[in-house]
């Protein structure tokens, strides 16, 4: 039997190890790929590190794909309706399994929040088999929703983004942003390059992003940023008094949390004007406890604030045809820091970490 190869964390807190896989025929309903690129994001160290519940370690990480189809096993469309064949250029929503019979799913219409859900490269065991894309292959099983790749999009296109671009796209969605809003994106990683790029396609006005490193701050005026705000430069209030000369000084219409750092959030209530709207996206993990004052910071300032928990299918279809109309406008393939091999896994998890690169991708 053929095998393939698949990097593998073992257990929390331990490095990615190289380990061979039987190579499966698809059974019916189900794809088989040959993994083109697969992306390390910061979901990857929070793994790597033991910072998500529940993971069935061992597991083979890497949720956001791109592959070329080897075998379809009765699927001659993806599902969108295009046709798909061996050869076919895809990748595939890597959130799988929600039941379409729960509360969330069927009353409140929240199927990001479905309790069956299951995730590639998160949720999966690598007992259960080549289920995330750190591997030479990548098996989607019957009931994936998978895309094929429109011939204007390389895989550098999606995969500069990953999951980033998807999260990006829900939060700006989530955010309700209408045409003239100024924006403010705390956070210049895979997510916050997306909301801003996002948000300048969506009609906002003035859109200013904070964060760190200044590399991640180019890439931010690249995607529409106006003006980028450095961490270490100046103190929360310098930062907030900047927002609020560039809106008149009001402060943002709608800010976008999205760099997981909980110290952020009282600094986006403070940047944010009365009757603002501010979503939080960047929370992947529990990073700790901030104080907010809730007459300060929401009651009196009439704030609405909305979390957003990664994505939904229409996000990601939606995301992609957007990426596809502006796609010299948004250059996500600019994102890309490094190429790894799967030998590379952990130098990819720690260049992440440290912000060497702002995205990594795996190329077995």
């Amino acid at each position: 039997m053929r095998t393939a190869r698949a990097a593998v964390l073992a257990a929390p807190g331990r490095p990615a190890e190289l380990r061979e896989f039987p190579v499966p025929a698809p059974g019916p309903g189900e794809i088989l790929l040959e993994t083109l690129a697969s992306e390390v994001c910061g979901t990857d160290v929070h793994l790597r590190d033991g910072r998500l519940a529940g993971v069935p370690y061992p597991i083979i990480p890497g949720h956001v794909s791109v592959g070329r189809v080897v075998e379809a096993n009765g699927v001659a469309r993806d599902a969108v309706g295009n046709p798909l064949a061996p050869g076919s250029v895809v990748s595939f929503f890597d959130v799988h399994a929600t039941c379409h019979s729960c509360y969330q799913c069927l009353v409140a219409r929240q199927p990001n929040r479905c309790p069956s859900r299951r995730v590639y490269g998160i949720t999966y065991s690598a007992a259960d088999g080549l289920l995330g894309g750190w591997a030479d292959n990548i098996l989607l099983l019957p009931g994936v929703r998978t895309v094929v790749l429109p011939e204007q999009l390389s895989v550098e296109d999606l995969i500069g983004g990953g999951c980033g671009l998807f999260t990006g796209f829900a939060a700006v969605d989530r955010a309700e942003i209408r045409l003239g809003d100024s924006v403010v994106v705390q956070g210049v990683g895979p997510v916050g390059l997306a909301a801003i790029a996002f948000a300048r396609t969506s009609g906002a006005g003035t859109i200013v992003a904070v964060g760190e490193p200044a590399a991640r701050r180019d890439l931010a005026l690249r995607m529409g940023a106006d003006e980028t705000l450095a961490l270490a430069d100046a103190r929360t209030e310098e930062r907030a008094e900047r927002v609020r000369a560039a809106t008149g000084g009001r402060g943002a219409d709608l800010v976008i949390e999205a760099s997981g750092n909980p110290r952020a959030v009282p600094e986006g209530f403070a940047m944010l004007r009365d009757g603002g709207r501010y979503v939080i996206v960047g929370h992947y993990t529990d990073a700790g406890t901030v104080p907010v004052n809730p007459h300060v910071d929401i009651n009196r300032k009439h704030a609405e604030v909305r979390g957003q928990w990664g994505s939904e299918f229409h996000h990601w279809t939606r995301a992609l045809d957007t990426l596809l109309r502006y796609r010299e406008r948004i250059p996500f393939a600019a994102v890309i820091g490094r190429r790894y091999c799967l030998e590379e896994a952990n130098q990819a998890l720690d260049d992440v970490e440290a912000l060497r690169v702002t995205k990594a991708i795996i190329v077995p």
